[in-house]
């Protein structure tokens, strides 16, 4: 007898049904996924809300390390990974594994820059008079994540790990093409010493979360990497009101360009000589 899987949410650290109690089968009835309502986004929101402050004043060395450890997690999960995407995909067992060996190096990738990314654009700024001047930079706070609708295990981790490096929370609605990835990759963020709040994973339809993704306040920033230009043009629309920050697709992944797209600058004027 096959027991069919149910894959909840991962909300706050936790794996959690819908409140609306609705699941939906994925890739040919490998699995029922969670369907995450408007009331899921907003507990997410909320989530995200305590974890940023929690991760944001971690040193930049213990976001390094617990980057890092998800690496490890997913090394250790690999052969869940690869038989998630045989399965479902009908990757060969090369591919499978290079799939996973992407997403390994965006971890270890984005782990090593958490230390370095603000040495890199920070700087002294040449002033005239009495003032030390210096721009740093520092987290934006929430980040929601619309991800592709064409599953790419290596760049949904570089879409999550360039938001979490400037110690942003994240909330990601994971793309139609292979939900089902939400299983393994919540028992890494939930086994890696991440703070409750700071990766919240949904899978769910964009048509019903679009509005109140783009809508809501708490919401600083919108990493939209979906190809649906209608959807686009919505969330656009809908965030004009909140001045929310919109990044499209990434051209490249593993970039610095993608950490600076989650970051704001402060610019400090300290008097010296008096």
């Amino acid at each position: 007898m096959k027991i069919e899987k149910t894959i909840k949410l991962f909300i706050n650290g936790q794996f959690a049904r819908s409140e609306s109690g609705r699941t939906y089968p994925v890739n040919d009835n490998y699995a029922r996924v969670c369907q995450a309502s408007k009331k899921d986004f907003r507990n997410s929101v909320d989530a995200a809300k305590s974890g940023e402050k929690s991760w944001s004043s971690k040193s930049a060395y213990n976001r390094s390390q617990i980057i890092y450890r998800m690496a490890e997690m997913c090394e250790g999960k690999r052969d869940q990974f690869v038989s998630l995407f045989k399965t479902t995909l009908s990757a060969s067992d090369k591919k499978a594994n290079e799939m996973v060996d992407e997403g390994i190096s965006s971890f270890v990738y984005y782990a090593g820059f958490c230390d370095k990314y603000s040495q890199t654009i920070g700087s002294v700024n040449p002033v005239s008079g009495p003032f030390h001047n210096f721009t740093t930079p520092e987290s934006v706070g929430v980040v929601a994540l619309i991800d592709s609708d064409e599953f790419n295990f290596g760049a949904t981790v570089d879409r999550i790990c360039s938001i979490l490096v400037g110690g942003n929370s994240v909330i990601a609605l994971l793309g139609p093409t292979l939900p089902a990835v939400l299983a393994p990759l919540s028992e890494v963020f939930a086994t890696s010493d991440l703070p409750a709040g700071v990766v919240n994973l949904l899978t769910g339809h964009l048509e019903e979360l679009a509005e109140v993704i783009a809508s809501h306040r708490e919401v600083r920033s919108i990493s939209y990497q979906n190809e649906s230009k209608k959807f686009y043009e919505t969330v656009r629309e809908k965030s004009v009101d909140n001045m929310k920050r919109i990044v499209p697709n990434h051209k490249e992944l593993k970039s610095l360009e993608n950490i600076l797209s989650f970051v704001e600058y402060k610019t400090v004027w300290h008097p010296i000589g008096v």
